[in-house]
């Protein structure tokens, strides 16, 4: 299946991380002439530090998963032409669904939270999502990751510098509901229906999404005429966008779409 000639690029954000992580991935692209955005959650379109002072933030609380679905799907209804929707984490998942509703030309999830149905029983999946979950607590509360959290889920095998480095830049309060919605049916996906390209990126150190979930993710769509591919980088942890090398993975997903766009 080819893709439409899209030259632009929607990115979508995972949870617990500003939009900023994209930051280097937008020059990057708009370097090889596509044109980029990289919108905010509702109610996070501030810096790092406005978002952690207002924790805990009754409003980013709230955000439910359909909720930040319809905030994407308005943003890519926008576009002239139909985008190329690269998601991380939550946002992966957030790509999918995108793709159900033929709203891409192209998607690429990565380290993506799987859709409803797709589970694994790693012990670090449960160490590392057990407080965003937020059991016991009050959802009317914004859970905000502590730094030894930070380093187990996100950061994990990277220097203590550079660890310092992304949760003081981009760590900020998320909702409790948004990641208990990963597990419902708002999370669905009907894997036998046709679908724009999509590729799906896993990393073999990556303790809140392991890779076998990305690697069960892909085996579930079984629409011989759609294109699905999965590839797995060694050594890339949950912080794959900041984490050093991410240069590798855009260039792979480049040369991936360029690949599409050919047919």
């Amino acid at each position: 299946m080819q893709t439409e000639n899209s030259k632009s690029i929607l990115f979508i954000t995972g949870a617990f991380v500003s939009n900023q992580s994209w930051k280097e991935w937008k020059d990057f692209y708009e370097s090889r002439g596509y044109k980029t955005i990289a919108p905010a959650w509702p109610f996070k379109d501030a810096p790092t530090a406005v978002l952690r002072s207002r924790h805990p933030d009754p409003q980013v609380a709230s955000i439910r998963l359909a909720q930040l679905i319809a905030h994407f799907e308005e943003i890519a209804r926008s576009f002239q032409e139909k985008p190329i929707i690269i998601g991380h984490s939550i946002g992966g998942l957030i790509v999918q669904i995108l793709n159900q509703k033929g709203l891409a030309s192209a998607v690429v999830a990565i380290h993506s939270v799987p859709p409803q149905g797709i589970f694994t029983f790693k012990f670090s999946f449960f160490k590392a999502g057990w407080g965003p979950l937020g059991f016991f607590t009050s959802t009317k509360e914004t859970f905000l990751m502590c730094f030894p959290n930070w380093q187990y889920a996100f950061a994990n095998g990277m220097e203590f510098e550079l660890q310092e480095k992304g949760y003081l830049e981009l760590a900020i309060p998320e909702s409790k509901l948004v990641v208990r919605d990963t597990i419902t049916s708002v999370a669905k996906v009907d894997f036998k229906k046709p679908h724009r390209p999509l590729l799906l990126i896993a990393g073999d150190m990556d303790h809140t999404i392991p890779h076998q979930l990305n690697y069960d993710n892909y085996k579930k769509y079984s629409d011989k005429n759609s294109v699905t591919d999965y590839k797995i980088f060694p050594g890339r942890n949950h912080f794959v966008l900041g984490q050093p090398g991410w240069e590798e993975i855009a260039i792979y997903i480049l040369e991936w779409l360029e690949k599409q766009k050919k047919g």
